[in-house]
């Protein structure tokens, strides 16, 4: 199973990203996404997640209105919308697959992880 993340970078606040989760060598349409985010010294983060049919998502309060989760399982990709980004939000961010399918937001609930992207909002 391999997840690589990509899209991040540097962006002032106010200002939006689209982050992107390619997914390999799984099943894609039986995994629930979902994205975290861990910013130096704190605990990973849950962000978003999608089931595996996309017909339910979950975000994080602080991410509300925010922050959209969305999939393509044609393309075995999962994507996050991010707009109004703040200083706040700067961590490097993940995402995981969960086989259950269902959306979930302890990382301990996760099966498999990518690497990360690092996102960084300057002031």
């Amino acid at each position: 199973v391999q997840l690589v993340e990509s899209g991040g970078g540097l962006v002032q606040a106010g200002g939006s990203l689209r982050l992107s989760c390619a997914a390999s060598g799984l099943t894609f349409i039986n995994y629930a996404m979902g994205w975290f985010r861990q910013a130096p010294g704190k605990d990973r983060e849950f962000v978003a997640a999608i089931s595996r049919s996309g017909g339910d998502t979950d975000y994080a309060d602080s991410m509300k209105g925010r922050f959209t989760i969305s999939r393509d399982n044609a393309k075995k990709t999962v994507y996050l919308q991010m707009n109004s980004l703040k200083p706040e939000d700067t961590a490097v961010y993940y995402c995981a697959a969960e086989l259950t399918g269902s959306t979930k937001d302890l990382p301990s609930e996760y099966n498999n992880w990518g690497q990360g992207t690092q996102v960084t909002v300057s002031s």
